[in-house]
């Protein structure tokens, strides 16, 4: 329905509005688009706007924060078609999809936050804080910048592959005052840990491909780059060798509020491909009996 029939009747009024905001800017960088791909209007809809804004802007980055369906933590019992079915449109259609799941943000409110009962003003708090640390560098002066495109073209080795893992250090709960001062290895020792993963797949058991560090606050470049060189040489098992230098890292003088330096990581592991091997298995379980298929033939669509 999303994506065929009602989302099909919206698509335009809202690509009427992003048109007038896009006429008002300077310099437009790209777009961001939040959705999740188990439910109907986030990757129905959310993947026919991207089809749509991709035809208009074919030069921008799109960048895409999609909530992919959890191991565990299920809403809808059609999200195994629903994920398949928007993952082939953001694979041709997308710059950059952040991965990011529910169970994950859960995790990280139950172990390192300690929230009993954690909402989604929690789990929306972690993903904000992702979400501003990647695009920093385009909204504050820093010392090494890295906007949108740059990310992309150090984090994107080839065209599809463009699913990255992101992370943030130091978590913190909503509102909480006592923060502890860090130091640039703690940060970027918790930085890439697994715990700080926002996305139910364990680096550990792949390799990365590139990543990129963005840290925030009042810090030498110098210390910066010592950490990264270490952590590489320390653990090369887990980064590919074709690819020599494949840390970058950027820095912004202005921090989050409430913290002295914080740091976002992006990562392009190999690890990802767990959550996708997760929806094909559920994909291939439904799609042999054919369950639930009508409503999606009703809407339009071809078993083949």
């Amino acid at each position: 329905k999303g994506y065929y029939t009602e989302g099909a009747e919206l698509v335009d009024a809202v690509l009427d509005t992003i048109r007038k905001e896009a006429e008002a800017c300077d310099c437009l960088q790209g777009f961001q688009l939040c959705h999740s791909l188990g439910g109907g209007t986030g990757s129905g809809m959310g993947t026919l706007l991207l089809t749509k804004l991709r035809e208009e802007y074919p030069d921008r980055i799109l960048a895409t924060f999609s909530i992919v369906p959890s191991p565990k933590v299920s809403d809808t019992v059609v999200e195994p078609y629903n994920a398949t079915l928007s993952i082939n449109q953001l694979v041709e259609s997308a710059d950059e999809v952040f991965c990011i799941d529910n169970e994950a943000l859960y995790d990280i409110c139950f172990r390192t936050l300690k929230l009993t009962c954690p909402t989604y003003g929690d789990l929306n708090h972690l993903v904000s804080l992702v979400m501003s640390g990647i695009t920093t560098c385009l909204r504050f002066p820093g010392q090494l910048n890295a906007d949108l495109r740059k990310l992309n073209v150090n984090l994107q080795p080839f065209p599809r592959m463009h699913f990255y893992i992101s992370g943030f250090a130091p978590l913190t709960s909503r509102g909480s005052q006592i923060y502890r001062a860090l130091t640039v290895p703690e940060l970027t020792s918790q930085m890439f840990d697994n715990k700080n993963m926002m996305a139910a797949c364990d680096p550990r058991r792949g390799r990365y491909l590139t990543c990129i560090a963005i840290f925030r606050g009042r810090m030498s470049t110098k210390e910066v780059e010592e950490q990264m060189l270490n952590i590489q040489s320390k653990n090369t098992s887990y980064f590919v060798e074709w690819i020599p230098h494949n840390i970058m890292s950027a820095m912004c003088d202005i921090p989050p509020r409430g913290l002295k330096m914080a740091s976002t990581f992006i990562g392009n592991t190999t690890a990802v491909r767990e959550l996708f091997q997760r929806v094909g298995q559920q994909f291939t379980a439904m799609f042999r009996r054919k369950a639930f298929l009508h409503w999606y033939t009703g809407e339009g669509m071809d078993e083949t």
